[in-house]
């Protein structure tokens, strides 16, 4: 039976793998009419009974809307998934895209169910409650698909796999967001910071410059390392945190080099994550806030500047491990050389630099690469993923209970 069963899949390998991308496709699809959604008006007056038929913790506004948006927006959207597929089906002559419709179908079932106030809890995206988890990365989850209805209703269109979201750039919206970048009034501060603006968002610049003057920013903090703790305020209105400052000593390695070039590289830094990641809450935060931290291409290849390297690899390494169980997406920004005061040999434009890190942050990439060098292309997964990986299973989430009746007794 087993050899049976091997062999048709080997005669049929092909239709199998069609009926495998059918679910793929027909998601696509459903994410193709969800634009037209917005943007086609036939559309958009069913459409808009399912974004009037929640309140922002995704309960229903009354069980009457959200049955008619059922019946008015999910059924014809699972309908025209059908149709989709079933025309590609016949057109291409390839039966394994009938799964795809069939699986129309099953939608099809349940939202009609859900409009005659069955099976709700099948309506998985749209669980009332606050967000546990942050916005996902390889599928739609409640935290990504709230953000659709409450924080921009033209991005995050997708309705299962986000790859639709990526291709456009409606995985991110930076439109209105307020953005605080440190090292503002430095050369990649202030093209990120220009940047931010030219996509609609306000940017804040934190700088430990006094009296600086930086085009596009819609304030200006002054803080300074060690005092992070003073920005929480500040932060509780921030959106994205882009920690972006550095120092570089060069060839230098005396202690105070040393000590000077871990603070600003990384103990600031970190406390500055630290501080912002404290201002997310479970009721939006969890959605719309973000750290992105510049590590620098450092972390994996020489900089010719060993104290640089040492306190970059560092507050990388301290990204992974807050990563485990961050409240919020952090993302790193993994930069090659780029002409600035600090690296005045630098072959990159800061501008052009920043326009990529946004274009590719808005394509929901957590590990931002702009560089020349394609080792670092090769070597940062690598290392990502196996010091993920040693992290998840060596590091504890929580205090041991040992830790727990220590600290007790101090």
């Amino acid at each position: 039976m087993v050899s049976g069963v091997l062999g048709w899949l080997q005669t049929h390998l092909d239709q199998v793998a069609w009926a495998l991308a059918s679910i793929f496709l027909v998601e696509m699809v459903r994410d193709f009419y969800h634009v037209l959604g917005h943007r086609w008006a036939p559309i958009q007056k069913l459409h808009g009974w399912h974004h009037r038929a929640y309140k922002k913790d995704f309960s229903p506004i009354s069980t009457e809307i959200y049955r008619k948006a059922q019946l008015y927006n999910d059924a014809p959207e699972s309908i025209f998934m059908i149709a989709v597929l079933t025309i590609a089906a016949i057109a291409l002559h390839t039966p394994g895209l009938w799964l795809g419709a069939l699986y129309g179908v099953g939608f099809l079932g349940s939202a009609v169910l859900r409009s005659r106030g069955l099976l709700s809890g099948t309506d998985l995206t749209h669980e009332p409650g606050p967000l546990t988890g942050t916005p996902s990365y390889w599928l739609v989850n409640r935290t990504y698909h709230w953000r659709h209805h409450f924080d921009n209703t033209n991005a995050y269109y997708a309705g299962f796999f986000p790859m639709s979201d990526k291709l456009m750039g409606t995985a991110l919206s930076l439109k209105g967001k307020s953005v605080a970048v440190t090292g503002a009034s430095g050369t990649m501060g202030r093209a990120l910071i220009r940047a931010l603006a030219q996509q609609g968002a306000k940017p804040v610049a934190l700088t430990t410059s006094a009296d600086v003057q930086i085009a596009g920013a819609v304030n200006v903090v002054i803080w300074r390392a060690g005092q992070e703790a003073a920005l929480k305020a500040a932060l509780q209105k921030v959106d994205i945190l882009v920690i972006n400052h550095g120092v570089n000593v060069m060839g230098e390695g005396s202690p105070a080099a040393i000590e000077r070039s871990i603070e600003v590289n990384a103990l600031s830094g970190w406390r500055l994550m630290e501080t912002f990641l404290e201002t997310v809450n479970d009721r939006t935060g969890r959605a719309t806030k973000e750290v992105w931290v510049n590590t620098s291409e450092a972390e994996v290849n020489p900089a010719f500047s060993p104290l640089y390297e040492i306190s970059k690899r560092l507050m990388g390494d301290l990204v992974n491990v807050r990563r485990a169980d961050a409240p919020c997406i952090i993302r790193k920004l993994v930069l090659g050389p780029f002409k600035s005061e600090l690296n005045p040999v630098g072959v990159m434009g800061a501008d052009a630099i920043a326009r990529t890190i946004l274009f590719l942050a808005k394509r929901d990439i957590r590990n931002i690469i702009v560089t020349i060098n394609p080792l670092t292309y090769v070597l940062f997964p690598i290392k990502e993923l196996a010091q993920t990986l040693y992290f998840k299973f060596l590091l504890r989430k929580t205090p041991s209970e040992a830790v727990v009746r220590q600290m007790s007794k101090r």
